[in-house]
């Protein structure tokens, strides 16, 4: 399944040299007891944009839903995260992002669009935030042979432990209408917290 991660990373760097960004890749690696290891890549553009921090490894094997009896190890979902932000990279990012990476492989977990991953401490040192909520972001698919589902590239979206409950409570769609209506910027790691109504 290098094949896989190989035709993955290849899809990002052809993503982000879309976007100007032509430099390799920074990679940090994290390995997880009973599972593969999981890579970081950032790719920071010209300028002051935004940095994307992309999880690779997730995708290798397809997520399987706990209470299937019969896990097939070819078709299934696959996915990989994305994490945007602004400014310096902050200390822990890669390891929170790596366990959200590694969440299906060491939990179960399935993750999609809308999904909630609450890691109930910082994602970096000193964060307000503590929990991760997924969506679709702006990367296309990687399509893989036949008959290998396609990677789906997730955004994972840092978000407060008020945000998290207010989002168990009244779903994602709402939490990213709250966030439009309060000018708030997802990407600003010291942005305040939504305080939707």
């Amino acid at each position: 399944m290098s094949d896989v991660i190989a035709a993955v990373r290849a899809h990002l760097i052809e993503h982000f040299a879309g976007r100007g960004v032509t430099a390799e890749p920074d990679q940090a690696s994290v390995t997880f007891l009973g599972a593969d290891r999981i890579d970081v890549l950032r790719f920071a553009g010209p300028g002051d944009g935004a940095v994307h921090y992309v999880s690779l490894g997730c995708s290798k094997q397809p997520m399987v839903d706990p209470a299937e009896m019969i896990a097939d190890p070819v078709q299934g979902p696959r996915a990989e995260v994305v994490v945007a932000l602004r400014g310096p990279s902050p200390a822990g990012l890669s390891r929170s992002l790596a366990v959200v990476a590694a969440a299906p492989a060491v939990e179960g977990l399935v993750l999609a669009p809308d999904a909630l991953v609450d890691l109930e401490m910082p994602l970096w040192e000193g964060a307000p935030f503590t929990a991760f909520l997924l969506g679709r972001s702006d990367i296309d698919d990687v399509v893989l042979p036949e008959p290998l589902s396609p990677v789906v590239v997730l955004s994972a979206v840092p978000i407060t432990a008020t945000e998290a409950a207010w989002v168990r409570l009244k779903g994602a769609e709402a939490m990213r209408e709250a966030w439009v209506q309060d000018g708030v910027d997802p990407t600003d790691p010291r942005r305040r917290a939504a305080n939707p109504t």
